[in-house]
């Protein structure tokens, strides 16, 4: 399950502070899926091969090896969707026939998983963009109070970066999401955008509400959350499906 929720208690819904440890999500009030689906700079996919691998990874037969391999070819597609409008300049190039003058990416991209469930995401990534550079930003989920630890920090300075992505493939409460761009613009990171596998509309809003300023690419937007806080109808735990550790 993917390790995201809001980091200050003080700003949790006073129901999830008197629920019990293990049903976080109880009687707190979430947004219906069409009440999000209208909200600014947020990009959910229509391609139908992403569609398409989007069910077999949710099917609960997927063996871990084939689970990772879904991710990593997910990555490589929502990364063909989530680069498409960046800038290039011209590039003098002589083809096997004769000079012409090309294009060429304006500046790097930064690839930032949230490990370990955003590493095969990262990965996919990379077979678009190989010379991306690839940070790693470590949160886990307290299962007990849903809000994010950092337990790993591995950022450098951006330099001449011109877009950088945070991946992670489930963007439940949307308190790791949250999390991770906060530590990326305190690094000064900028042009940050969100890429994501699955997400619940009670993470979304959240997400938007506190990075009105960062677009959101999604594979796909499921229904709720859980009394757990886990995404449904989802596919259960990325991070364990992906490396066999359920």
């Amino acid at each position: 399950m993917p390790k995201d929720t809001a980091s200050d208690s003080s700003s949790r819904d006073p129901a999830s502070i008197t629920n019990p440890p293990s049903l976080p999500m109880r009687g707190v009030a979430q947004p219906t899926r069409s009440s999000v689906l209208g909200l600014p700079q947020v990009y959910i996919s229509q391609h139908p091969v992403v569609a398409h691998k989007i069910s077999l990874i949710r099917d609960r037969d997927t063996n871990p090896a084939d689970f990772y391999l879904l991710v990593r070819e997910l990555g490589t597609l929502l990364a063909y969707e989530a680069t498409s409008d960046l800038h290039t300049v011209p590039n003098p190039i002589e083809t096997p026939l004769e000079p012409m003058t090309g294009s060429k990416l304006a500046g790097g991209v930064g690839i930032v998983p949230i490990l370990r469930a955003g590493l095969g995401l990262a990965e996919g990534f990379r077979q678009v963009l190989p010379d991306a550079q690839v940070w790693h930003l470590g949160l886990r989920r307290d299962e007990r109070t849903l809000e994010p630890i950092e337990y790993y920090n591995q950022l450098a300075r951006a330099v001449n970066l011109q877009v950088c992505f945070s991946v992670d493939p489930m963007l439940a409460t949307g308190g790791s999401a949250i999390d991770a761009l906060n530590t990326l613009k305190r690094y000064g990171v900028p042009h940050l955008r969100y890429v994501g596998l699955i997400a619940a509309p009670y993470g979304l809003m959240k997400l938007r509400e506190a990075h009105p300023d960062v677009p959101i690419y999604l594979a796909a937007l499921d229904d709720r959350l859980d009394e757990r806080g886990y995404i449904c109808p989802g596919l259960g735990d990325a991070g364990d499906r992906q490396f066999g550790t359920l």
